[in-house]
C-alpha cells in the first residue's frame, strides 16, 4: 500500500525514470538467464569433449569421425586448428595426406586455432557490457530522480509557504523510490555481473591452455624435423 501510494505522488518525471529503471531491470535479467545458460552449457560441453579428445591416440582421430559439437568452444578451437592442418596435409592431387607438415605450415594453424580463440571468447563476452551499463547508470538514473523529485517538492512548498512535515513527506518519498528503483536493478546486476566475468575469465584460461597443448601435439606428430 506504500508503494501505491508512494507512485500516485510522484511527479511524471520519476514515473517515466522509474519506467526506464523497468526495461533495464527486462534487458539486464533476460541478459543475466541467458548468459548463465550460455556459460554453464558451454562449461559442461567442454567436458564431454575433453574427455572424449583424451582417449584418442592421433590428434586428427576426432576430426576424421566428423564429430558436431555446436556450442562447445573446446570443439571449435579444435576444429579450426584441425581443418587448417588437414588442408596443410592433403596431397597435391587430393588424395590422402602427406606425413608432415612444415614450420610454416603450422605456423598458419597456430593462426587459425588463436583466432578461434578470440572468437569463442567474444561470443560468450557479448552481451556483458548491458549489465556493466545496468550497475554504472542505473544508480545514477536513479539518483537523477530522486534530486529532481527533492527540487519539485522544495518548489512546490517554496510556492505555497507551508513547510511542514505533512506537505514535504509525500513528495520527498515518491523522489526517493527513484534511488530504490535504481539500487534495485543494479544490485542484482553487478552480482551477476562479477559471477559472468569471472566464468568468462575461466573458461578463456581453458580455451587458451587446450589450444597450446593442440598445437604442441601437431607439432609432436606432423611438424616436419630438419
Amino acid at each position: 500500500m506504500e508503494l501505491l501510494y508512494v507512485w500516485r505522488q510522484a511527479t511524471p518525471e520519476g514515473k517515466a525514470i522509474i519506467f526506464c529503471l523497468l526495461i533495464f531491470s527486462i534487458v539486464a535479467w533476460s541478459v543475466m538467464i541467458a548468459k548463465v545458460v550460455q556459460m554453464r552449457r558451454a562449461k559442461r560441453l567442454n567436458q564431454f569433449f575433453n574427455a572424449e579428445y583424451r582417449t584418442q591416440k592421433n590428434v586428427l582421430d576426432v576430426f576424421d569421425r566428423r564429430v558436431q559439437a555446436d556450442g562447445c568452444p573446446l570443439f571449435m578451437v579444435y576444429q579450426a586448428g584441425s581443418l587448417e592442418l588437414d588442408a596443410r596435409l592433403k596431397n597435391p592431387d587430393g588424395n590422402g595426406r602427406k606425413q608432415f607438415v612444415s614450420l610454416k605450415g603450422m605456423e598458419h594453424v597456430k593462426r587459425s586455432m588463436e583466432n578461434a580463440v578470440a572468437q569463442e571468447s567474444l561470443k560468450m563476452e557479448s552481451g556483458l557490457i548491458l549489465l556493466a551499463i545496468a550497475v554504472s547508470g542505473a544508480p545514477f538514473l536513479g539518483l537523477l530522480g530522486t534530486v529532481w523529485g527533492v527540487m519539485s517538492t522544495f518548489g512546490h512548498i517554496a510556492q505555497q509557504g507551508v513547510a511542514t512535515m505533512a506537505a514535504m513527506a509525500p513528495g520527498v518519498s515518491a523522489a526517493l523510490i527513484t534511488t530504490v528503483a535504481g539500487l534495485l536493478v543494479a544490485i542484482p546486476s553487478m552480482f551477476a555481473y562479477n559471477w559472468l566475468v569471472h566464468t568468462l575469465r575461466v573458461l578463456t584460461v581453458e580455451l587458451d591452455n587446450f589450444a597450446q597443448e593442440l598445437v604442441s601435439k601437431m607439432e609432436t606428430e606432423y611438424l616436419e624435423e630438419k
